[in-house]
């Protein structure tokens, strides 16, 4: 085992001889020789090679198409000043640097974001279908939207309003959701589920309310768009908020990728080895509430990333979360980069919500995942 599961007295004494323990031992050794293949290991520099070739033709995609090379001379002169001679002209510059490249590392941040916490939650709950909107903190966010968008709350913030207001949104849902969760006992995966539920249809309503009070059509369309998921508000100035969070929670993941293991195993397993189950998933789903309020404060309720994109990386590295992990926040940011691509050019001058975009690709992952579960269960 590695340092980043602490063994308890009292599984050190009780826990460790039991068959839970040896059980857990022998799937967390599987784990450990699954590791050793080297192909999963190629197929994360083979995903990492793919997301930055992608990052750069995505760049130069949209209704003025601009040569890879000619991107990469942008950057690199905007980064280190090599190029010093502009062989570019100032339009395309401006289009690279000012709007194209932080919005498609804004949608970077933001598939990575909402992948690893999807992947984190499955293993927590225990559920193949479960997502980081099931907690309830998308409900939460777009009613805060909404509520700045229509009626001017947290207007003193002036152009970031929509997103803070939001991600105070997103906040609230997370404490009402662990509040309701904790009511006459510990906190369960099931309890949490039922209580993220309850708490997003809550706030679905309140924000269809808000959406029919409101007295400008613009401004309902401009909530419908903002629910449904964009990068197209993405600039530099939104990218740290986003990165921090899901850096953070990335990173809090891999260290206690082992924690991650046994509690997908089940929490008899994780006590025998020494892992508070209850406190290891309280803390685990604060840091995800707080990454998806974050993620879903500057780019939207973006749906089906957190879902479908943790199985495919399943298919490609193992469950092991030593290699899901920074595999699915490649998988997750690279269908975000062509998912803003497809929103940006296939109803040019129109742009579809990117949430359309991937609901298109995640739908039938879902009706897949669903029959093999039926499949399993016969």
């Amino acid at each position: 085992m590695t340092a980043d599961v602490t063994v308890s007295p009292r599984a050190a004494s009780t826990g460790l001889g039991s068959p839970e323990a040896r059980g857990a031992e022998d799937v967390l050794a599987g784990f450990d020789a699954a590791l050793g293949f080297g192909r999963r290991r190629r197929a994360l520099f083979v995903l990492a090679v793919v997301l930055a070739t992608s990052t750069v033709v995505a760049v130069g995609l949209g209704p003025v198409f601009i040569p890879p090379g000619t991107v990469m001379r942008i950057v690199s002169h905007h980064l280190i000043g090599v190029p010093r001679e502009w062989t570019w002209s100032v339009s395309d510059d401006a289009i690279i640097w000012q709007v194209r490249l932080p919005r498609v590392l804004l949608g970077i941040v933001v598939g990575a974001g909402l992948g690893v916490t999807g992947l984190a939650l499955q293993a927590i709950v225990r559920n193949p279908l479960a997502e980081p909107y099931l907690l309830g903190v998308s409900s939460g966010a777009s009613t805060g939207a909404a509520a700045a968008i229509l009626f001017g709350v947290g207007a003193s913030f002036g152009v970031y309003a929509t997103t803070i207001v939001a991600f105070i949104g997103a906040l609230g849902a997370m404490f009402m959701v662990m509040a309701l969760a904790g009511v006459g006992g510990a906190i369960t995966p099931g309890r949490m589920l039922i209580a993220g539920v309850a708490v997003s249809q809550m706030l679905h309503a309140s924000t269809s309310l808000l959406v029919l009070f409101a007295d400008s059509e613009n401004a309902a369309t401009a909530v419908l768009f903002w629910v449904l998921g964009s990068t197209a508000a993405g600039e530099w100035s939104l990218l740290p908020w986003a990165t921090i969070g899901v850096g953070v929670t990335t990173g809090v993941l891999s260290w206690w990728r082992r924690r991650l293991d046994l509690l997908a195993l089940g929490d008899e397993p994780a006590r025998a080895m020494g892992v508070d189950p209850d406190h290891t998933r309280t803390v685990l789903v604060i840091l995800i509430a707080l990454c998806t309020g974050a993620v879903v404060a500057v780019a939207g309720g973006i749906g089906f990333v957190g879902l479908a994109v943790p199985h495919i990386a399943r298919r490609f590295v193992g469950a092991a979360h030593a290699l899901a992990i920074p595999a699915t926040a490649m998988l997750g940011a690279l269908l975000l980069v062509w998912a803003d691509v497809a929103a940006r050019l296939v109803v040019q001058p129109r742009e579809l919500p990117i949430g359309v975009v991937t609901a298109v690709v995640g739908a039938p992952v879902l009706v897949a995942l669903v029959r093999r579960l039926h499949l399993l269960d016969n």
